[in-house]
This record gives C-alpha cells, sequence and structure tokens, in this order.
C-alpha cells in the first residue's frame, strides 16, 4: 500500500467536513480515567534508514536453521506466485467484504475458498475462516453444544494439541462447558474406545477426533465416530489438511461422518512467521449450518441473469442481533484465506496429494535412519502422518540446544505436556527436506548422543 502523507491543511479540512475542531474530539466519548498517559516504553522514532538496519540485523539474528519442528505449525515449500498474487493492492487492502455487493472479487474468492474446504474435508459447507486453529476448535465446541441442545460436555482426548485444549477451555468455561479430557494407549499413542467410554456421561454433546493427534500417530477415525455416534455424540474433526491429500476425508468417516471439522490453515500457503499470523477453518454438515460462527458467501444470478456473489449467512453480533449471533470472535483472517485459496488452486489435488505423500515418505526415511542410533527409541507403533515421537536416553532440551547449534531445529520437547512419557521429541518431516537433511540431522543426533555417553557426567555438566 502506497504511503500517503496528510499535511495540516489536510487534516483541518477533514475536521471541518465533520465538524471536529482537532483529532482529540474524535474521542472525547472515551472517559479521562480510561486514557493512557502515553507509551513510556516505546523508544523515540528514528529515520527509515536505522529502523532497516536495526529489522536486518534482528533479521540475522534468527540465523537460519534447517527446521524439523512441527507441533501445529508446519514448513511447506510455498509456490512464488502466491504471495505475488495475495499482496497485490486489490487483495492486501481488502479485509473484509463489509460493502458486500460491490466486493465481487473478496466474494468471489472467498466463495472459491469455501468450495475448496468443503471439498477436502467431504463436507457440506465452509465458512470464510476464523482466527485461528484452537480458536476454530473452541468454536466447534460451542457449535457441537448449540446444535446437539441438551449436553454441556465434551470429550477432548489428550492426544488433541495441548494448545488447543488450553484455548479452548479458556474460552468455553465461563459459558458452564465442561470439557472432559480421556487419556491415550501409551503403546499406540492413539485414543483407546475403553478410555472414552470412562469419560462418557449422559451430559456429554460431542467428541473431539484429533486426525492426525498431537503424537502424529493416525487414529481409527471410523471406529471413534461410529461409536461417538451410537452414544448420541456429535463428531468434532481437527484435522490437518494437508494429510487430505492422502487421508479419508473427514465426512467420510465411520458410516455416517464427522459432523463438524475444524483445524489450522496455515499449511496452506502461510509461512511460519515466528508464529503467525494464521487462520482457522471451519466445515459442516448442512444440518448444522445455522449454528455456524461467521459468514458463508454464496453464488447467485442478478437480475439480468449473471452470476454474482453474496453474502448468504452472517452469524456475527455485527450483522444480527447480539442473542442470536453464534460468535463475536470469528474473525475472517482475510489476507491468509486469500493465500491458501491460491495455494490450493495453484497444487490442485494432485499437487496437494504429492505434498502429502511426500512428507510421509521423508518422515518414513528419518525413522529408518534413527532406528540403528543408540539412544533413539520410536515411542508409538501405529501409523503416522509427517509426524512421530522418539524416546531420547540423554535430557531432550539439552540435545535440542546441541542440534540447534549445528543449525538444526531438532524437533518439540514433550517433556512439559507429556511428563510422563519422559525424555521425547516430537520430530516433523515435510516435503522441503532432501536426503541430505535427513542424514545430516540423523548424524548429528548420533554424534550428539554419542558424546554425551563418552563424558563423565561432571564433563556435561559444564
Amino acid at each position: 500500500m502506497p504511503f500517503i502523507p496528510h499535511t495540516e491543511a489536510d487534516i483541518s479540512a477533514m475536521l471541518a467536513a465533520i465538524g471536529a475542531g482537532r483529532v482529540e474530539d474524535l474521542f472525547d466519548e472515551i472517559p479521562a480515567s480510561l486514557r493512557g498517559a502515553g507509551l513510556s516504553a516505546v523508544p523515540e522514532g528514528i529515520s527509515e534508514m536505522e529502523i532497516g538496519r536495526l529489522m536486518q540485523e534482528r533479521a540475522e539474528a534468527d540465523g537460519r536453521y534447517s527446521c524439523f519442528i512441527g507441533a501445529g505449525a508446519y514448513e511447506h515449500h510455498i509456490p512464488a506466485a502466491v504471495w505475488q498474487i495475495a499482496t497485490r493492492g486489490e487483495f492486501y487492502s481488502a479485509y473484509t467484504p463489509y460493502q458486500a455487493e460491490a466486493s465481487q472479487g473478496t466474494l468471489q474468492l472467498l466463495y472459491e475458498y469455501q468450495t475448496m474446504m468443503a471439498s477436502l474435508t467431504g463436507m457440506d459447507v465452509s465458512n470464510a475462516s476464523l482466527y485461528d486453529g484452537a480458536s476454530a476448535l473452541a468454536e466447534g465446541i460451542l457449535m457441537s453444544i448449540r446444535a446437539h441442545r441438551k449436553g454441556r460436555r465434551v470429550l477432548v482426548p489428550k492426544v488433541v494439541h495441548p494448545v488447543y485444549r488450553k484455548a479452548a477451555r479458556a474460552i468455553v468455561r465461563n459459558q458452564g462447558i465442561d470439557l472432559v479430557e480421556t487419556g491415550y494407549d501409551p503403546a499406540s499413542g492413539s485414543s483407546p474406545l475403553s478410555a472414552l467410554e470412562s469419560g462418557y456421561s449422559e451430559e456429554c454433546a460431542a467428541l473431539v477426533i484429533s486426525q492426525p493427534n498431537f503424537f502424529g500417530v493416525l487414529e481409527d477415525v471410523d471406529a471413534l465416530t461410529d461409536w461417538a455416534h451410537d452414544h448420541g455424540l456429535l463428531v468434532i474433526a481437527c484435522v490437518n489438511p494437508t494429510s487430505l491429500g492422502l487421508l479419508k476425508a473427514p465426512g467420510e468417516w465411520g458410516s455416517k461422518g464427522a459432523d463438524i471439522v475444524v483445524g489450522e490453515g496455515q499449511p496452506l500457503g502461510v509461512p511460519l512467521s515466528s508464529g503467525g499470523p494464521y487462520f482457522g477453518f471451519m466445515a459442516c454438515r448442512q444440518e448444522h449450518v445455522r449454528q455456524m460462527p461467521g459468514r458463508i458467501i454464496g453464488r447467485t444470478l442478478d437480475r439480468d441473469g449473471n452470476p454474482g456473489f453474496t453474502l448468504t449467512l452472517q452469524a456475527r453480533e455485527q450483522h444480527i442481533r447480539r442473542s442470536k449471533a453464534t460468535s463475536n470472535i470469528c474473525t475472517n483472517q482475510g489476507l491468509l484465506v486469500t493465500a491458501a485459496t491460491l495455494y490450493l488452486a495453484l497444487l490442485g489435488p494432485e499437487g496437494l496429494e504429492h505434498v502429502a505423500a511426500r512428507s510421509h515418505a521423508n518422515t518414513l526415511a528419518l525413522l529408518d535412519r534413527l532406528s540403528g542410533v543408540a539412544g533413539v527409541e520410536r515411542v508409538f507403533g501405529r501409523p503416522v502422518f509427517h509426524e512421530a515421537v522418539l524416546r531420547l536416553k540423554s535430557p531432550v532440551a539439552e540435545v535440542l540446544r546441541a542440534m540447534e547449534a549445528q543449525g538444526i531445529l531438532g524437533g518439540f520437547a514433550l517433556t512439559d505436556d507429556y511428563p510422563e512419557l519422559g525424555e521425547c521429541l516430537l520430530v516433523c518431516v515435510t516435503e522441503t527436506k532432501t536426503a541430505a537433511d535427513i542424514s545430516r540431522y540423523a548424524e548429528q543426533l548420533e554424534r550428539i548422543l554419542s558424546k554425551r555417553r563418552l563424558d563423565p557426567p561432571c564433563a556435561q555438566k559444564m
């Protein structure tokens, strides 16, 4: 977006046009007690050259690493055309279609996005995105309570992303909704039906099924879905969209399919970006569409018979009575959705399948390479997508620091979230890794573990 300077004369003319004497008058409704005294922690302004130098230095301080961390945010190749198009002015500054009929380009893009996501998830309808994957799960839980109408408890297996569980609990707990955590099988890393049975009660409204789960393990989604429906529960699928290039769509799980599908859209053309911004997605069956938060774009014909696009369903408090709104936080992450739409359009079904297959193959290659490394043990025996849990015979935190010193981000430590597993880490491999990257990871890990075995304890602590 170009820089547009306003002179004092410009500002005075604009204020005169709206009948205000000064800029401060625009905020006179804010009580003085609520006004800040200033930003004391913000440093003095510096020149464009100085800020450019500062940001370059900070970027260089981050270094360049070979990343094997996943845990909900994934490094994938993004075709250059994605952000070359997404940052055009027509998209870059079009946050949301407040004047819907005048925003035909934005509406068409969102309509195409919804069509792609509905097809990918095997569901009837998709909304136009949410804030991120964690809040999307919370919105899915709230939606399931509204749709079920009776229960106020939701079964959330411990293999669901720990951050998602924390975010969901923070959002729903003050609405009298109880999230019941259920255990996992220590041998397979999956959710056994026996654990669900122990957590089930007649007050339950839904079951969350993560595929793949946080351990990277593939769940028996057919059995879990049928169990939930047999017990009168709705099924909330929390999925990695890239995995759907290979795996069965949630709409095909079990005999009836999932009811609600949510997840993080970052893998679809959004860079890691030091943690965001990302976007969440949500899809559902037609019967639940009135309970879906956000907005839905529809395709229609105008009075001359020409195709056009419109806001078909708007369930936000901005558009309808607050008491009837399904949500007031379901931000449409327009720019990120634009990138995801372009990414999916450029790759197509075959391209997405190739990314998923290559990521899976690379993960198996790393696991095979590590199978002969002393001090490394694969924890779970079930199939995985592109992440797996490894147990080390040395402290994970120290090993990861040593790997980072060699330019490798070796994985995500599980010791805080799953202390019962011991010294374990979650390692991820995507299509961006070469055979040389995988070999270097294995060689450095083997060297570090070997050195720790040979060094006396006193030397290791120094």
